[in-house]
């Protein structure tokens, strides 16, 4: 169709509301949008598993639209569950990460299929990604052995203060290899180099011939704050951080205030 929207949405604080819950009004003007052609996508920190119940609520399965996971990581074609693009940790710096973990007490995890792999001891912190990702959490006693293949992510756990120690120590051991970052303050994520929703959107528009013209980002943490600053139209909600809110062309109502049904209506229906 002529002037093909693509809009992508945040989940946490921007699609759903502080209940953690999409209203109405925004469930009718998605399905609207996606009636008419236009395509819809979210994208998360979260893995897909974590994202899959918002993916069909919104009508992403059946309309083909599309989740961009792990932070830019991974795009999945709703419909089919298919990869269509990642960006992936070689398999070498496996060894690296876990040792690490194992001799400064953190916990270690990674991602296979529909569940997370955990290296060390079960903590508390992983008990919730699992929990908040509707995933199944394993532990396995040959780590390495086991972790055969590239990773998508790996997430450390400890207290707040001794992963702010963490995050700078494996970011001096890292870089400029992989991507070492803080999603929490007692998470401490490393990814592949390059991985960030604004990039790894770039490669869907190109995968679905939409111009970043007609690319409108919405967004409300600091880690939507590259999406909304390379959209065509870059969005934060009323809620969001203040350096989302700097780099935005507009600001919208908050997610309790169905901010996003003020952004189709203005951006996409007009």
């Amino acid at each position: 169709m002529k002037d093909r929207k693509l809009l992508i949405l945040d989940i946490d604080g921007t699609l759903v509301n502080s209940e953690k819950k999409i209203t109405e009004k925004t469930l009718n003007a998605l399905e609207q949008i996606q009636k008419m052609g236009h395509a819809v996508a979210l994208a998360s920190g979260r893995p897909y598993p974590g994202m899959k119940q918002y993916a069909e609520q919104i009508g992403l399965v059946k309309n083909n639209g599309y989740a961009i996971s792990f932070n830019g990581g991974r795009i999945i074609e709703c419909a089919t569950g298919k990869i269509i693009y990642e960006n992936t940790i070689p398999n070498k710096y496996a060894k690296v990460i876990y040792d690490y973990a194992v001799n400064n007490g953190l916990g270690l995890l990674t991602y296979k299929d529909d569940y997370i792999v955990a290296g060390t001891r079960i903590d508390n912190y992983m008990q919730y990604e699992a929990r908040l990702n509707f995933m199944t959490l394993r532990h396995v006693k040959d780590y390495l052995g086991f972790v055969d293949f590239d990773m998508i992510k790996c997430l450390l756990t400890a207290e707040p203060e001794h992963a702010a120690m963490a995050e700078q120590e494996l970011k001096d051991m890292l870089y400029p290899n992989l991507n070492v970052f803080r999603s929490e303050p007692y998470f401490v994520e490393v990814t592949a180099n390059g991985v960030d929703k604004a990039k790894t959107i770039a490669s869907l528009i190109e995968i679905l011939d939409i111009s970043r013209e007609n690319t409108i980002c919405c967004g409300d943490g600091f880690n939507d704050a590259t999406m909304v600053e390379f959209a065509g139209v870059g969005v934060a909600m009323g809620n969001a951080q203040q350096v989302v809110k700097d780099c935005a062309d507009y600001i919208t109502g908050s997610c309790d205030e169905d901010g996003l049904v003020e952004v189709i209506e203005k951006f996409v229906l007009k």
